[in-house]
């Protein structure tokens, strides 16, 4: 008998599916207001790693809960990761011009149609959360999920984040504020992702939703670590974005704070305590150990 497909090695099957999902919930290109929708299809389905989408499913599945019951939280954190990206890029914020391997949507359409998509997609993505649930579905936890988000996106979470990030520009951080920066730039989604898929399973014991968040904030901030140094060791064609983009505008890094050892090191710390953090759930987090090991040795 062949062996099972690993979780990595179906990868591009989750894709391909978080894909379809973000398609089907978006508006047809051809709906008024077209250039609008033209560039919220374009955002979002322009590539990308999809790896929020796919942590609220592994987490769901680790559950052992149908994929299904999984669409709207996973449709709904990809789009305001999208709707970041976005924003992100605009002159005002970071100013750059590419995004996976393409044009910025402010390059490819104009800042203000950018501004406007990623504003439709943030409202998008909360209309799809509170939306109805599937059938056998968690629908007492819509309001928890919405909340969660909420809060995951907002001051306290990843646009406040985005807010230091931009006020540090040019100075130098402790580890402890860039910790704290990355926590909610980038952390806060990530944390989100997990705690959703588990919602969305139907979790509410405690001691599971404390260890599955404290696994998030791991591997949350491993991938951030890992981005700084792909940043440093990496190229512009590899990562679909400008290579040395941090470094040449003076930006707060893991590499430059701790050096590029010591940031593989603590990378390796924050994977060995993610996974010290699922053992309990046994055989069913094979796709949570799975996806943390990814995301700390992914090369883009």
């Amino acid at each position: 008998m062949a062996e099972a497909a690993s979780f990595i090695e179906r990868l591009p099957e989750y894709r391909a599916r978080v894909h379809a999902m973000l398609e089907r919930a978006l508006p047809p290109a051809s709906q008024p207001p077209r250039r609008l929708h033209e560039a919220m299809r374009y955002a979002v389905l322009n590539g990308g790693k999809r790896i929020r989408a796919i942590l609220v499913i592994a987490t769901g599945e680790a559950l052992r809960t149908d994929a299904g019951h999984l669409e709207r939280p996973a449709c709904a954190v990809e789009l305001i990761h999208a709707y970041s990206l976005v924003h992100d890029d605009l002159p005002s914020m970071d100013d750059d011009d590419l995004r996976r391997g393409a044009p910025a949507c402010h390059r490819a359409f104009d800042e203000a149609t950018a501004l406007l998509a990623g504003d439709a997609l943030q409202t998008l993505a909360f209309e799809i959360l509170a939306g109805d649930p599937a059938p056998g579905g968690a629908a007492a936890g819509t309001g928890e999920m919405v909340r969660t988000l909420a809060h995951a996106s907002g001051s306290r979470g990843m646009a406040g984040g985005q807010a230091v990030d931009l006020e540090s520009t040019g100075r130098v951080l402790t580890f402890e504020q860039l910790e704290s920066m990355h926590l909610h730039k980038t952390g806060a989604l990530i944390r989100a992702s997990v705690r959703l898929g588990a919602l969305g399973a139907g979790a509410r014991d405690p001691e599971l939703l404390d260890r599955l968040d404290e696994y998030a904030r791991c591997i949350g901030l491993a991938f951030q670590i890992r981005d700084d140094v792909l940043d440093v060791e990496s190229d512009t064609e590899r990562l679909g974005k400008r290579q040395g983009a941090d470094a040449a505008r003076n930006k707060p890094t893991y590499p430059a704070i701790l050096g590029l050892e010591a940031s593989r090191a603590h990378t390796r710390a924050l994977h060995e305590r993610a996974l010290e953090k699922i053992q309990p759930l046994g055989r069913d987090a094979g796709p949570l150990r799975e996806l943390a090991g990814f995301i700390v040795s992914r090369m883009s």
